[in-house]
């Protein structure tokens, strides 16, 4: 773990100085399939309402059981802002693009477009890093949580330290911070201090560190076994005949259409003609097929997927603790917010860990049809710039409650079914994870071979 300063990338933070609102007029040509975007998805599409106003905020969702409760911390842990494709994808991308520029005989107005107009701008180098719309998710997000949490972000908070900063290593997540700093920066036009952020992966990127998660799921082929059916089953194979069909060419890649129509809309908010290839029918399979790949890499499909997280866990109960006790005691809470940024694959293990949105019934290769109603949808939890927030209350005589949000809504601790289950007591949501509390170890869970218990 190592600090740097909000200078490290001058140009970066300069380059958003001023916020804009998002405009409507520019964001009507909506691709009728984005609400299926899984995790290349804008984050509007899961808040709607901001794209009227980018800086809305809904205060009657926090929901505190008295008006004498007060907040005194906020842990958010946030996924970094819209990126570029990786390398890997743009090759894929490049490739499609060069068979149908080239190769394609059809006549469609969209498939001339692609043809003649639209030009394959997407180059190896962009490798994954932060758009300039990634640099306003962190940028709007932090003001519109400003106005959510006024008492714990504050301009006061921030100058005192009381608000800190921790992020992957990765140039996508640093620059999100840099962004969500700026955006606090530049609502209190502060120019006479800066503001330090820690890089700390053994946090924001556990899942690098998990040696039994690396052998036993990433670098293993057999456990992406349902995955693969998938793609060889009867749902996909219909998807890219009907693709064939369309550029009356062979064809056999449906991810690659699919992220080109996607990434144009995120990065661009254009309804880019690649998405013309797609029905909502065809959509909802390559949905699917995402969160298929996500619930067996990251998700409920492998325990170690979950425990994996557990190093993140404990660090955002200890702080939960440490400001409990604090303010139990009549002190000062010393750390009144912390933020932390890191990837899809951070927050969909400890959302998992903490049970929320597990289907009765595993995402298998077969169960597509009976699935449509599923509560584990990358699209819905882990868009662009998706976030986990934890609020802690006092409400007095030691009542402390703790109230979570995702992407900005209430959501409720899996369990906790009461009358206060959208904001328990926080000694009630201790119980209910006292398992998890008292073991989740993470040296024990990712050693490679296990310990007899």
């Amino acid at each position: 773990m190592f600090l740097c300063k909000c200078t490290a990338f001058p140009l970066l933070v300069f380059s958003c100085c001023l916020l804009k609102d998002v405009n409507p007029e520019e964001n009507t040509d909506v691709p009728a399939i984005s609400k299926y975007f899984n995790t290349k998805g804008r984050y509007e599409e899961v808040n709607p309402y901001l794209i009227e106003d980018i800086l809305a905020v809904n205060r009657s969702i926090l929901q505190p059981p008295s008006a004498q409760c007060r907040q005194i911390h906020l842990t958010a842990i946030i996924r970094h802002g819209t990126r570029y494709p990786t390398s890997k994808n743009v090759k894929k991308m490049q490739k499609l693009y060069e068979l149908v520029k080239n190769i394609a005989p059809g006549k469609e107005s969209w498939l001339r477009e692609i043809q003649t107009q639209w030009t394959m701008w997407y180059t190896e180098d962009m490798d994954g890093r932060l758009v300039q719309k990634g640099v306003n998710d962190h940028r709007h997000l932090a003001v519109r949580l400003s106005k959510l949490f006024p008492s714990l972000i504050s301009e006061e908070k921030l100058r005192g330290g009381f608000i800190k900063f921790i992020t992957s290593s990765k140039h996508r997540c640093v620059n999100s911070t840099l962004s969500f700093k700026a955006g606090l920066t530049e609502l209190w036009a502060i120019t006479d201090m800066e503001f330090d952020h820690a890089v700390n992966d053994a946090l924001m990127r556990f899942f690098d560190q998990c040696t039994r998660f690396v052998q036993e799921v990433d670098k293993n082929p057999s456990a992406l076994s349902e995955v693969d059916k998938f793609r060889q089953g009867p749902e996909m194979r219909r998807v890219t005949e009907k693709i064939a069909d369309r550029l009356k060419v062979p064809y056999n890649m449906p991810n690659a259409a699919f992220y080109l129509c996607a990434y144009e809309f995120a990065i661009k908010a254009v309804n880019s003609p690649w998405c013309q290839l797609f029905d909502e029918d065809d959509a909802k399979v390559m949905d699917y097929a995402s969160d298929l790949r996500e619930f067996w890499t990251r998700g409920y499909g492998y325990d170690i997927n979950r425990k994996s997280s557990c190093i993140l866990f404990h660090d955002v109960f200890n702080r939960l603790n440490e400001a409990a006790n604090e303010s139990k005691a009549g002190q000062q809470v010393t750390q009144a917010v912390t933020v932390q940024v890191g990837h899809a694959d951070t927050l969909l293990p400890l959302l998992t860990l903490l049970g929320f949105f597990k289907d009765s019934d595993a995402l298998t290769s077969t169960n597509y049809a009976t699935q449509a109603q599923r509560s584990f949808r990358t699209s819905h939890m882990l868009p662009y710039a998706a976030n986990l927030l934890l609020v802690l209350y006092d409400c007095g005589e030691g009542d402390l409650r703790l109230q979570p949000l995702l992407n900005e809504k209430p959501v409720t601790f899996p369990g906790l079914t009461s009358q206060s289950a959208s904001v328990p007591l926080y000694q009630d949501v201790k119980d209910h994870y006292r398992e998890l509390l008292q073991g989740c170890d993470f040296e024990t869970e990712c050693q490679l071979f296990k310990s007899p218990a």
